[in-house]
């Protein structure tokens, strides 16, 4: 297992969280969050992250929460230019 898988595990176990695929929630987190620091900026990553965990732990389907979130906030933060109306 590599450190970042190492780690996750750990993190779950402390959380008392059971992931069905940790390695595809992971990449889609990284994924949303490297969207989200080279579109947007780079201290809105975590925020993001953050707010995306709060909202999936509100679902009743938290896993496809993040999978939906990651790619509708990704597809934002590449297309995010600041001060345009939406």
């Amino acid at each position: 297992m590599s450190t970042m898988s190492d780690w996750v595990a750990e993190v779950c176990r402390e959380l008392r969280l059971e992931l069905t695929d940790q390695e595809s929630t992971t990449t889609l987190v990284l994924d949303l969050t490297a969207d989200v620091a080279h579109g947007v900026a780079r201290p809105a990553a975590p925020v993001t992250a953050f707010l995306v965990g709060l909202a999936a732990g509100r679902s009743e389907r938290p896993e496809e929460t993040v999978a939906e979130l990651a790619a509708l906030l990704g597809r934002r933060a590449k297309a995010w230019s600041p001060g345009e109306p939406e």
